[in-house]
């Protein structure tokens, strides 16, 4: 069981230097906004629909809050945290 009541999904993919800089960002604000992060390798067919994967393939990385997408491609600070204060 997770210590955070939220989530942020992240679907990215492996050597993604876009994704890996989101990644980083967002575990730098994690101790601040308390949120867990879920990585979803957008091209790992067990972790990911074939649905989901052609929606943001082209997108990633993508984050996530529920079914609402925080933000594509590029880090955006201000969506994580209007997201989480919602």
């Amino acid at each position: 069981m997770s210590v955070f009541s939220k989530q942020l999904i992240v679907y990215y993919r492996e050597s993604c230097h876009l994704c890996e800089q989101v990644v980083a960002s967002l575990f730098e604000l994690q101790a601040e906004l308390k949120y867990e992060i879920i990585q979803l390798d957008i091209d790992d067919e067990s972790q990911v629909t074939a649905e989901t994967r052609a929606r943001y393939n082209a997108d990633v990385p993508v984050v996530m809050f529920g079914e609402e997408v925080v933000f594509y491609h590029f880090f955006d600070e201000i969506a994580v945290r209007e997201v989480l204060s919602s």
